[in-house]
């Protein structure tokens, strides 16, 4: 049946770029409703967190929080810190360049990814959180509305 799912990823953050793979918690959102053929989005909502897919390799891990750092220099004066009771600028600035979801197909209840490609959650607030993701799939489904 044709319809859409709605899930929720619960998540506690460390914040300053900690990325958390989610491929797991979607696969097994997918599977509790049956979901085989569509699309699904993972977004978060807020403006200092990101969606995007990444190979978890350890070292590759360390070189985009670097990346992020270099690009984002939290050492360098921003506007927002003087003028925002949380100085997360920097947090801010990278979410936007990542953006806050990412968009797959599903096809026989797997979502399409690379060999290595993991679905990821990147923290860019300055400080740990409490997260909250929302998958949805459109698409053919069993627990569809």
């Amino acid at each position: 049946m044709m319809g859409t799912v709605t899930e929720y990823i619960e998540l506690a953050t460390d914040g300053n770029t900690d990325i958390r793979d989610v491929t797991d918690a979607v696969r097994a959102a997918l599977a509790r409703h049956g979901c085989r053929d569509g699309l699904a989005t993972v977004f978060v909502p807020g403006a200092t967190g990101a969606v995007t897919t990444l190979e978890m390799e350890p070292g590759l891990v360390r070189d985009t929080a670097r990346w992020f750092a270099e690009l984002a220099d939290p050492g360098r004066h921003y506007e927002h810190d003087e003028t925002h009771c949380q100085p997360n600028a920097v947090a801010h600035l990278r979410a936007a360049l990542v953006g806050p979801s990412e968009t797959f197909p599903v096809t026989a209840g797997e979502p399409e990814l690379g060999t290595w490609q993991r679905i990821v959650f990147i923290d860019f607030d300055t400080r740990p959180r409490d997260r909250r993701l929302t998958v949805k799939f459109v698409g053919e489904c069993d627990g569809g509305t």
